[in-house]
């Protein structure tokens, strides 16, 4: 199948020049896919994904977030949490502009999903746009970095906020697949740094999501590896039962770990991803079987 691929720019908090990608089957889409990649990584790196949804005719667009991938900005730095979480609204008016009859799914792999999490709390009105939101790995629990890192950052914030360190994140934790993490040492668009002000950002959005978890309003899937080492997944069990809308369902996967799109496991993984966005079209898919029937 051929796979139609541009790329743009779109217009962040403050003016900046954030870079996305655009992966699209040609011809009638049945829905649209916005990815939010993690800590270090960048729009590149979801290719099983694409490779998926393609034939499903299903559209992706994926954005580098500020300070990662080709966007610019100083790597892990943010001013605060509401550029993340802007941007990513800018994000999905632009997709929902241009695309104003498609449905619409917002997807958050690491702290992907915690941004996703957040914006839809913090601007549930926006739910309406969307016809659901998935949170792979979301970081909404125990995140695997040092206390000594925390505390630093927790200090320097204030006095030296653009202070950076390497996270000391295992690499190894994101795949059991070797040719994976491999692939990861050699990608000169990942990076391994987080400030001062951003960890104190990471930390207060992390507790403020759970302390408003009941507050949650839309279709939800949340997807975990149960021996993620990055992100425990005990942290989205915890964020899951504490949402009250009948509409969420989450999937652990035993033995998985942390980058579920590419782990050993991943065509069952994105299996239920596009079951569970085909489950959630209301009524659109047999809108668009119609259309192709009668094009």
């Amino acid at each position: 199948m051929t796979i139609d691929h541009s790329v743009g720019r779109l217009k962040g908090v403050g003016g900046i020049d954030l870079y996305y990608q655009n992966w699209n089957p040609g011809g009638k889409v049945k829905g649209i896919l916005i990815l939010i990649h993690g800590l270090g990584g960048h729009s590149g790196l979801y290719g099983n994904i694409i490779k998926h949804l393609i034939p499903e005719k299903y559209s992706i667009y994926a954005l580098d977030l500020r300070g990662h991938g080709q966007s610019p900005g100083k790597r892990g730095y943010i001013n605060n949490w509401a550029e993340y979480r802007d941007d990513v609204r800018a994000f999905v008016k632009m997709v929902k502009k241009q695309h104003p009859e498609s449905p619409i799914f917002l997807y958050g792999h690491s702290m992907g999903g915690m941004i996703v999490l957040e914006y839809i709390l913090r601007y549930p009105e926006d739910k309406s746009a969307l016809q659901g939101v998935i949170a792979v790995a979301p970081s909404v629990g125990e995140v695997k970095v040092s206390i000594l890192r925390v505390w630093l950052g927790k200090m320097l914030s204030q006095i030296w906020p653009s202070f950076s360190l390497n996270t000391g994140l295992d690499i190894t934790a994101g795949s059991r697949d070797p040719q994976v993490i491999a692939s990861y040492t050699q990608d000169p668009l990942r990076h391994t740094r987080a400030t001062a002000r951003f960890s104190t950002e990471f930390f207060k959005t992390l507790a403020w999501i759970n302390i408003h978890a009941h507050e949650w309003q839309a279709p939800l899937l949340i997807l975990h590896g149960s021996d993620d080492r990055i992100v425990l997944s005990e942290g989205s069990e915890i964020f899951y039962k504490r949402v009250n809308y009948p509409d969420k369902l989450r999937i652990e996967y035993p033995g998985a770990y942390h980058d579920l799109h590419c782990d050993i496991n991943y065509v069952e993984v994105l299996t239920d991803l596009s079951n569970w966005m085909n489950q959630h079209l209301f009524g659109e898919w047999e809108k668009f079987e119609i259309a192709v029937t009668n094009d």
